[in-house]
């Protein structure tokens, strides 16, 4: 424990050793509007042309050292019910086409001209909300987490308006109090704007960000001074009805009209703490998952798109590293339907945060299936500028009927502690992780500790980080796809900037080691990657990289996946990999990646595989894009030569930026699997939509299954 405790002293002094927050020096006095702002794209009011105007943007690439070349005005203003921005993108020195993805919301960032705007209303620089749109008006929001990541999942209710020319585009923006979380009391926000210009590849901001970091870092944020305090909020209500009509067919049978209805309810228990409740769910409309080819031996990891979970989803979903996690909430409802459930997220005060859900399933008599009650509770104070300590609690309880007071079946629980350190100027963050499961069986079961520190500067990108999993640690609610295990990894990665400005803007090489022992310290994998990577000027990117791996199996292994054979347990094997991998520059219409890959397999295989995405666009209605893969292996007998194909193509159409047409076809030929989707949404108000849903399926492996599912709902989302 020596080696913790030297970890724990050295991130206290890096945190006490840092400079100044950066948005102190940075200053944008909103006032209240004079007259009445209309969300047109027009800034004549008489309350833009008094407010204060952030300008001068700083360049955060291709170089951080400079004034932007493109240059941008911002202002903002609010009255009683909206918190009013307006923005001027100027093309002063490049002049062309906008390049956009399409209307559709939540837009790919890198690929649109794009403006977004960083909001920290509780000035802690970890949480926020970050609000955007393309120069076409499609928008994008998502809630902010860690100082720098964005969960686009999360939608709200606001307005927006563009205009442009070929001299600059114009937006503005009204956001309801309603719809975000904020302290009254705080006459101080974090604020940021940034700007995406692709036809000059340059990406600025109004507070400097240095350019290894997200433009919507909250370390880096300027100060948003009120000079009349933001408005108290009164009682905020939310009614979110909905009913869905669904007919299916699996395996030839029929189900007709069948007729669900539920909806939701929001309610803000204070102006910075909300009440979600939930009944009878329907998640239909959520986009299905996109196949992959999976020739690992363990489970793959896909994101939560449900609506109900994705408010505050850091203080749940987020505890612990990817393949540690004790809160995973697509183990929810998973083959049962959800009764309702309930959900208290948000801000106790500057310093507090609180997560507390609870979550009801139906009992499935034909599938052997019981009721369960799912149950988290988290708890998250910050410390230091920008750390924080958080308390996790996870319980499964298995009720044998829906009286909720019998619980003499089964139950799995987990409780855990996590330090999650970040510097001041974000180039210092670590992590301290301990974990217990408790189950019915036996009730103090296994253990997880884990922990690392990083560095990111602009030239240098270190981590060293170690894993610990007790075989007999269990979580049933979470995602911890590998257990028994002790993880040691180390990783440096070095960029060199050159001083061209027409071509290659930055290179250098990275080194990855990561060695995994079982609990007594038996050597299990090895995984060794190094990397040479090219970055351009105009966004393209190229990589060359070398692998070479161990693997000691924990038990039988199919390595296609395929149920051919397995592979014994205990058995050890030994191949290296080379890749090559080019991204092209998203300002053409045709854009794509490519990656390719040689070498050797389990087994003393061979493995060979091409691994593509292309994309066009009819800008701004229709993009058209697939998913191009194909693997070829090599293995001895009783597996021989096999190769696989995965193909999908989607068509993204967007008649308006509230009428949504996606196609998507997928073919997986590891699983026999063929998938067709169609969705269409019509968003006739704000967060408001209409779904027509068609999906159809048929898969081989491990069993025939074929069927198809058509879906109708209507949802309306009314204030109170």
């Amino acid at each position: 424990m020596k080696k913790y405790r030297i970890l724990i002293i050295l991130v206290f002094y890096l945190n006490h050793s840092q400079g100044q927050i950066n948005f102190k020096n940075y200053n944008l006095i909103i006032r209240k509007a004079v007259d009445k702002i209309k969300i047109d794209g027009e800034l004549n009011e008489l309350s833009w042309k008094s407010a204060d105007v952030a300008k001068d943007f700083f360049m955060i690439t291709p170089v951080d050292t400079e004034k932007a070349t493109q240059f941008s005005e911002a202002r903002v203003s609010f009255d009683e019910d909206f918190f009013y921005i307006a923005i001027i993108f100027f093309n002063n020195t490049v002049k062309g086409n906008y390049v956009i993805e399409s209307l559709k919301r939540d837009f790919s960032f890198g690929k649109n001209d794009n403006f977004l705007v960083a909001i920290d209303p509780f000035i802690n620089q970890t949480t926020g909300f970050a609000f955007g749109l393309n120069a076409y008006g499609a928008q994008w929001d998502g809630t902010m987490y860690d100082g720098r990541r964005v969960d686009l999942n999360w939608d709200s209710k606001w307005y927006s308006k563009v205009k442009f020319d070929e001299d600059k585009w114009i937006c503005e923006i009204g956001i309801p109090f309603k719809s975000i979380r904020y302290n009254e009391n705080n006459s101080i926000w974090g604020i940021n704007f940034s700007r995406l210009d692709l036809k000059a590849s340059e990406k600025s901001s109004w507070a400097p960000v240095p350019r290894q970091f997200p433009s919507v870092s909250l370390a880096y944020t300027g100060s948003l001074v009120w000079e009349d305090p933001p408005p108290k909020q009164v009682n905020n209500i939310s009614l979110i009805p909905y009913g869905a009509s669904n007919s299916t067919m699996i395996n030839e049978k029929i189900n007709k009209n069948n007729i669900k209805v539920g909806g939701d309810l929001k309610y803000n228990l204070t102006s910075a703490l909300n009440l979600d409740v939930t009944l009878n769910p329907d998640f239909s409309q959520a986009e299905i998952d996109r196949q992959v080819t999976n020739l690992d031996r363990f489970e793959l990891f896909f994101p939560e798109r449900r609506q109900f979970f994705l408010e505050n989803a850091d203080l749940f979903s987020n505890f612990g590293y990817q393949t540690i996690r004790p809160f995973f909430s697509r183990r929810i409802g998973l083959n049962v339907p959800i009764i309702g459930g309930v959900r208290i997220s948000g801000n106790l005060d500057e310093k507090w945060r609180l997560g507390l859900m609870t979550i009801q399933t139906q009992k499935d008599e034909n599938l052997s299936l019981s009721a369960n009650n799912f149950s988290v509770l988290s708890l998250q104070k910050k410390v230091f500028d920008r750390s924080n300590l958080n308390l996790i609690y996870v319980n499964k309880q298995e009720l044998n009927s829906f009286d909720i007071r019998n619980f003499n079946s089964s139950y799995n629980q987990n409780i855990g502690l996590e330090f999650n350190y970040f510097s001041e100027d974000n180039f210092w963050n670590g992590k301290l992780l301990y974990l217990k499961s408790f189950d019915n069986e036996e009730f103090n079961k296994g253990s997880v500790f884990a922990s690392h520190i990083g560095y990111q500067s602009i030239n240098w990108n270190l981590l060293l980080q170690q894993e610990y999993i007790s075989e007999d640690y269990f979580a049933e609610v979470g995602f911890v796809p590998r257990k028994n295990y002790f993880k040691i990894q180390a990783k440096a990665a070095y960029l060199n900037y050159t001083k061209d400005k027409t071509s290659l803007l930055s290179h250098g090489p990275s080194l990855n080691q990561t060695y995994f022992f079982d609990t007594l310290f038996e050597n299990k994998d090895k995984l060794t990657t190094l990397q040479y990577r090219f970055n351009f000027i105009n966004r393209s990117r190229l990589s060359i990289s070398f692998r070479n791996q161990f693997v000691k199996l924990l038990s039988g292994f199919d390595p296609l996946r395929t149920g051919i054979s397995e592979l014994k347990a205990d058995s050890e094997h030994t191949w290296n990999n080379f890749t090559i991998s080019y991204n092209s520059k998203p300002q053409n219409r045709f854009t794509y990646s490519i990656e390719t890959i040689a070498g050797g397999y389990y087994s003393k295989g061979k493995r060979k595989a091409i691994l593509s995405e292309l994309s066009y666009r009819f800008q701004p209605f229709l993009e058209l894009n697939s998913v191009i893969n194909y693997n070829q292996i090599k293995l001895p007998y009783p597996w021989k030569e096999n190769s696989f194909w995965l193909l999908g193509f989607k068509a993204n159409l967007t008649f308006t930026k509230t009428i949504f047409f996606t196609n998507l076809f997928q073919f997986n030929e590891q699983l026999g699997l063929w998938n067709f989707n169609s969705r269409f949404q019509w968003r006739y108000k704000p967060a408001s939509d209409i779904f027509l849903v068609f999906n159809s399926n048929e898969i081989i492996f491990p069993s025939i299954s074929t069927g198809w599912n058509l879906t109708f709902k209507i949802n309306y989302w009314l204030n109170i």
